[in-house]
């Protein structure tokens, strides 16, 4: 089990904080990877194809919420690690 398990695997938000407790897989079963805001139905909602365009969404996404800088780069500096990129990484 690793220490990101109970976060989103593609923007890092912690799964608990997710209204829907998980995206869709394909098959309608719920995702235990990926919160309902970044999956859907067995995909992705974005385009995006680089960690650092999850990162910049996000922080906009936090700085729209009021959160300072510094949380916003504590929230943000992990997504580079999670299953979604290390995935993107290794093609």
């Amino acid at each position: 089990m690793s220490k990101f398990d109970k976060f989103c695997q593609s923007c890092g938000m912690p799964m608990e904080k997710d209204p829907e407790k998980g995206g869709t897989n394909a098959d309608g079963s719920k995702s235990v990877k990926y919160c309902s805001y970044c999956y859907q139905s067995g995909s992705f909602k974005d385009n995006f194809s680089k960690p650092s365009e999850m990162v910049s969404f996000v922080k906009d996404k936090l700085k729209e919420m009021g959160y300072g800088p510094i949380k916003r780069w504590f929230y943000t500096s992990h997504i580079s690690q999670l299953e979604r990129w290390k995935v993107q990484k290794m093609r």
